[in-house]
């Protein structure tokens, strides 16, 4: 098999060989200390005294304790300016501003359960005719659904009636006020009044203009006081409901506009606006329904199709950098911090949310320091192989790495494990997920077993995160 080469650790080796270009300015020889020997091909082992190399043919090379580069800062070392040229180092400050948050997710349309109607029988009745409708019909207001004969009325218009001969203003009103209260709508009792005749056929018809979402009526029906014979959803609007990852929900309200895309219409964008933000979210997919209205005076718009939806919204200013600048490593994240002089020093930063091409800095910087936004991971193997690290700052060293709470499901026990199906740990900026944890102390675990609902905390080391509390949560119903 090959050897491998990291092409990076090669770059460092060939400055490091190459001694009249070197990568960090350096004073005479004799003035410095040597710290220990090393093989410029094999830069992570090192030697205490000089000699040849067991790697390759050829001496091992001495690395000499960085000078005092001036001032009482951090430790840094200090490059070149032409190299800095050769290498392409590019620098980018700090800056301070807004962070507006995109979030992109699918959603579906469905009626608008406000805009709803239900047509019931006002009195016992007969059904003496309908009109050819069924469900999913589209009508408009007034349209007729069904004759109905009520004969319950007929005692209350022909008292009405009989009382018109009569001057008795507050009689005829009492007569008109019963006919009102035996169900007669009002537009039968103007007709009775204008045409003084018994109307005991009733027409019923749609008080909105929608969709028929059930029709429950036939010709020959008898019919109980306050049966529904008919229910119809208006569709001047429309819910468009999107399920957004709990993790980006936060700063999401009522009101806030956003934009919608159908397939079914492509190249049109839609504008609406969230109509809230339900407040239970789905277990399984860990997704909080957000509903939002659009109008839909055109009927385009058909409950059941499928739309993508933009929304943005505004936090308040932070420290930024690129993306690009940071140095992930897996355990921690560092940029190179570029000085005065030619100095470098790398430095460990806690990040925050990431926008578009750059990332939310929490702690570690400070607004108009300069970054390495490119080369820096050369300069970062330099700074290695020099002994300088990146101290952590007083806000990285507690005296207790404090607890990051979450609450789960117990999905798994075996040993010094738990395996959790949790929700997101918003102080590690941590979405939910399936995972196993180790266990600070094995009787944690007593008295738990698979589909408890508990709530953790768990502290962050080098190794990754470890158990050391659980409380159970009563079951949910």
């Amino acid at each position: 098999m090959k050897p491998f080469y990291n092409p990076l650790i090669l770059l460092v080796a060939i400055a490091a060989v190459l001694a009249p270009w070197p990568l960090v300015a350096q004073p005479a020889e004799q003035e410095r200390e040597v710290l220990y020997w090393y093989d410029p091909m094999y830069p992570q082992q090192r030697f205490d005294q000089p000699g040849p190399s067991p790697f390759m043919d050829m001496d091992l090379v001495p690395r000499y304790a960085e000078p005092d580069a001036g001032g009482d800062g951090p430790p840094a070392m200090r490059i070149d300016p032409d190299i800095l040229q050769n290498l392409g180092v590019r620098l980018a400050p700090v800056t301070r501003g807004p962070v507006e948050v995109s979030i992109t997710a699918t959603g579906q349309l469905s009626f608008n359960q406000r805009d709803v109607a239900v047509v019931q029988a006002r009195s016992q009745s007969f059904v003496e005719r309908v009109y050819g409708l069924a469900e999913q019909d589209l009508v408009e207001r007034g349209t007729p659904l069904a004759d109905l004969l009520v004969p319950e009325w007929a005692a209350a218009q022909q008292e009405y009636l009989a009382l018109r001969g009569l001057d008795e203003p507050r009689l005829l009103e009492a007569a008109r006020q019963r006919m009102r209260l035996a169900g007669m709508p009002e537009s039968l009792v103007d007709q009775v009044a204008r045409h003084g005749k018994v109307q005991l056929v009733w027409t019923l018809t749609s008080p909105v203009g929608g969709v028929i979402q059930s029709l429950d009526v036939r010709e020959g029906m008898t019919l109980a006081a306050g049966a529904t014979l008919a229910r119809i959803n208006g569709l001047e609007t429309v819910w468009l409901v999107v399920e957004v990852p709990e993790a980006q929900v936060a700063g999401l309200q009522a009101g806030q506009g956003v934009e919608a895309q159908l397939p079914a219409y492509p190249g049109e964008t839609l504008q609406g606006e969230i109509q809230a933000v339900l407040p239970q979210a789905n277990r399984d997919s860990r997704t909080v329904p957000v509903r939002i209205e659009l109008s839909n005076a055109e009927q385009r718009l058909r409950p059941g199709m499928t739309a993508k939806v933009m929304m943005a919204r505004q936090e308040d200013a932070a420290l930024l950098v690129p993306t690009e600048a940071l140095i992930r490593t897996g355990r921690r994240t560092l940029v190179m911090v570029a000085e005065e002089g030619g100095r470098f020093r790398p430095v460990e930063v806690r990040t925050g949310r990431e926008t578009e091409d750059r990332t939310v800095i929490l702690a570690g910087l400070e607004e108009g320091q300069q970054v390495v936004a490119s080369g820096q991971f050369l300069l970062d193997s330099e700074a290695s192989l020099r002994g300088l690290t990146a101290a952590p700052t007083e806000m990285f060293m507690p005296s207790v790495p404090a607890l990051h709470e979450a609450e789960g499901t117990v999905v798994g026990i075996e040993d010094d494990m738990i395996f959790l199906d949790h929700g997101p740990f918003p102080t590690l900026n941590m979405p939910g997920m399936t995972m196993g944890f180790p266990l600070a102390d094995p009787a944690l675990t007593e008295g738990l077993q698979e589909d408890d609902r508990v709530r953790v905390g768990v502290r962050e080391s080098d190794e990754g995160l470890t158990i050391e509390a659980i409380e159970k949560l009563e079951a949910q119903p």
